[in-house]
This record gives structure tokens, sequence and C-alpha cells, in this order.
């Protein structure tokens, strides 16, 4: 008789056990919020990492997906998620760099409308399978260049920026809504990961948080 196991609970290294493991130790690495722990618990990671990679995919680490890029670890995933969320029910987020989906995923359990832009053609389509099989239908994906943004969107209240830029794209600060959130890392060499907040139509206040390591923030699309 052929045992048929759901893709999404997983079994053994992927299953919920291992993800309640994964909650215990962000919760120990200081992410308080319970509504992004449970939007966490509820993305089943193996899935957006090849299957040969899946006894890892609850580990702290980040992980290869192809084309050069990583799928990020839980821990700042979540960190990125609550700075974003600060608490708040969030309506329109816009998110640069969908790789796998993963982030994207997330979001989609903390925001009513997620936007996703990402410059490499095949993992636009992988993401796509990936956020399908998860039945998340309020996410809409563009291949595009992020550092543009989706001016044709805009205002977002909250932007998550998941590769690290040589600066703050002037594109993304304009498409901020009024006490909106921009998380982004910002750095060649060594990388800090920023807060932004639109205080009014001219204003924006800046914060430096901590120290991070992301892929470089590209232009134009592949």
């Amino acid at each position: 008789m052929a045992i048929i196991r759901n893709s999404q609970s997983g079994i053994g290294m992927t299953s919920l056990r291992t993800r309640e493991r994964m909650l215990g130790r962000l919760r120990e690495q200081g992410i308080k919020d319970e509504v992004v722990l449970s939007a966490i618990s509820a993305t089943p990671r193996h899935i957006f990492v090849d299957e040969a990679l899946s006894i890892r995919a609850y580990e702290d680490v980040s992980l290869p997906i192809g084309f050069g890029q990583t799928i990020s670890q839980p821990y700042i995933v979540a960190r990125m998620s609550e700075l974003l969320r600060n608490g708040n029910v969030l309506q329109k987020v816009l998110e640069i760099g969908t790789g796998c989906g993963y982030q994207t995923a997330v979001l989609s359990k903390l925001a009513q409308e997620v936007y996703s832009v990402e410059r490499i053609r095949p993992l636009v389509m992988k993401a796509r399978g990936h956020l399908r099989e998860l039945k998340c239908a309020n996410v809409k994906l563009d291949h595009a260049d992020g550092n543009m943004g989706l001016s044709e969107v805009a205002p977002f209240d909250g932007i998550i920026v998941t590769a690290a830029a040589s600066h703050i794209p002037q594109d993304l600060l304009e498409q901020l809504a009024i006490n909106g959130r921009l998380i982004i890392p910002v750095g060649t060499e060594e990388q800090i990961l920023h807060l932004v907040e639109r205080v009014s139509q001219l204003e924006y206040r800046q914060t430096k948080l901590e120290a991070v390591k992301f892929v470089p923030l590209l232009g134009g699309t592949s």
C-alpha cells in the first residue's frame, strides 16, 4: 500500500515538531511578536528549498536556492517581519527580492495585500509554484527591477528588501505611505539593517540596527 504524505506538514526533520523547536529558538533570540511567530509556524520552510537540503530547512541558516541567491535564515525573516509589522495590522506591503517565496509566504499571513518583485525570471516561476501550493491568494508577483519598486500600486505601508543595497533607493522612499516603514540592509563589505520611517511627506526617520549578511541588490532583470 502506498503511503501519501502531506508535503506541507512534512516528516522527521521537516515535521511540525521540528518547526516548534525553531520557534523556541526564535523566542530565545528575542522575537516577541506572536503574530509573526504564528505566521512562521504556519509556513513550511522545507518546501522552499531543494529536497536534498530539506533536512536543514529549520536550522537557523541561509540556504542556496540557485542563481547565486539564498533563502534567508529564519531569524532574519522573523526579525524583519516583526520590524515591518511593529504590532500593527498591515494593509499593503511590497517585498523587493521574492527569491523562492518564503518571506513572501510569511508576509501573506501578516498583510492584506502583498506585492513582491524579483529580477530573476526562473525564481519568479519557482516562487509562484510554492505560493500556489500554499494557496497564498493575496500575493502578486512581478518580474522587474526591484530598485524601482512598484509605483503604479504605491503607496505601501511597509516595504521589505531582502538584498543588500549600496544606498537606500529614492524610488522606494517615495513609495512609502505616511507612517510607513522600510526595512532594508545597506552596505557592501559591511551590511547594516536599516529601518526608515516616513514621518511626513518630506521627512523620514532612519535607524541603524544590527549587522546582517545578504546577497547584493542588483539592477535590471534576467
